[in-house]
């Protein structure tokens, strides 16, 4: 068992990194979130700091300093960038924020928290991919970040097994965040026809999503490692243009 309820969120202040963070509160967890931006409001057992995660040595520093004084055990990388362009108009800039950001900031954190990890012979990291590495248009940069992040996912996996660590992947499908809302109106013709396209007939909320993720960090899923969990009402099972 676990000695310590502490979970890092990267990117929990808004949309599915929110609730996560709301749902693992509920279950008896406390939060670090680590993000740009703060929350709205605070949440109970919730310390906010604030860090630019495509920051190599702030981010390395940063937990440096927690693990003094914190012991950290539960992983979620949640935070990440879409920057959406077809392949003629994606810019290296674009490519290499997305990847800084989706890639190489989970790659740090787990990297970083792993010795202790090791120590405890205990630990769970969660990384939040998407349906999009699977192939979707007008992602090219975000769609190979997602599937890098699946094969770090089970790479990951299989080099910490036997350190009681186990570590797994989401890939949400079409989720109704604020920011997916607000450039998606629900009656808007786009809209409808994504929503069409999902086999349950309904968008999925970021709380479906926060459920997946609680399932993986529990400590009585020690025997779940190296898998990715799609969140995506049934759009992969046979459908490729829902979202």
């Amino acid at each position: 068992m676990s000695k310590t309820k502490n979970i890092l969120i990267s990117g929990g202040s808004g949309g599915i990194g929110r609730a996560i963070a709301r749902r693992v509160i509920e279950d008896g967890y406390s939060v670090i979130n680590l993000d740009q931006v703060p929350p709205k409001e605070l949440l109970a057992s919730e310390t906010f700091h604030r860090v630019d995660l495509t920051d190599a040595k702030a981010t390395q520093g940063l937990i440096v300093d927690l693990l003094k004084t914190t012991s950290i055990l539960r992983l979620v990388n949640n935070a990440g960038i879409i920057r959406p362009g077809a392949l003629e108009d994606v810019s290296l800039d674009d490519f290499n924020a997305v990847m800084d950001l989706n890639l190489k900031a989970p790659m740090l954190l787990a990297q970083s928290l792993m010795p202790a990890m090791r120590t405890a012979q205990f630990g769970r990291i969660i990384n939040i991919a998407s349906r999009a590495a699977l192939g979707k248009e007008e992602r090219t940069a975000y769609a190979a970040s997602k599937a890098g992040l699946l094969g770090m996912t089970r790479t990951w996996a299989l080099e910490m097994a036997h350190f009681g660590i186990t570590v797994n992947a989401i890939g949400p499908g079409p989720i109704a965040t604020e920011l997916f809302t607000l450039g998606n109106h629900p009656d808007h013709p786009k809209t409808k026809k994504i929503i069409a396209n999902i086999p349950v007939k309904r968008m999925g909320e970021p709380e479906d999503v926060a459920h997946a993720v609680a399932l993986f960090l529990d400590d009585r899923a020690s025997f779940i490692t190296g898998q990715v969990l799609y969140v995506c009402g049934g759009i992969t099972v046979g459908l490729s243009n829902a979202a």
